[in-house]
């Protein structure tokens, strides 16, 4: 079992989160302030490490098996992410879905670090 951290399509009510198929939500959680978060064509939200000006973002943790991220949750995650580590503001590591850096400039991103959750982006 390994935690996920989940910030857009994944979490509870999302179009992604049936491919979590059944994985217990451990917890709500912030990233620590290190990334700057975009939503990428409008479609799906994305985390991107940085060194400076940083945001924490909003999102949940599940207990995911390692068969249930590689048989079902990655393949649907769209390609422009990638699975990465990331810090969770109390410190603790996780895994998560990060921006490929080959997409930072083929994509249309909006940055909505200063929102910090994806679903504040969507209602507003």
């Amino acid at each position: 079992m390994v935690h996920m951290f989940l910030n857009g399509g994944g979490m509870r009510g999302g179009p992604l989160h049936p491919y979590l198929r059944g994985a217990p939500l451990v917890r709500t959680a912030r990233t620590a302030p290190k990334y700057r978060f975009y939503s990428v064509d409008d479609r799906f939200p994305a985390l991107e490490p940085t060194d400076s000006a940083g945001a924490s973002v909003a999102g949940e943790v599940y207990e995911l098996p390692l068969e249930t991220l590689r048989d079902s949750l990655l393949p649907a995650e769209p390609p422009e992410v990638e699975l990465g580590v990331i810090e969770l503001e109390d410190g603790a590591p996780s895994l998560a879905v990060l921006l490929r850096k080959e997409y930072r400039q083929e994509a249309r991103l909006t940055d909505i670090s200063h929102l910090g959750s994806w679903r504040e982006y969507q209602d507003s």
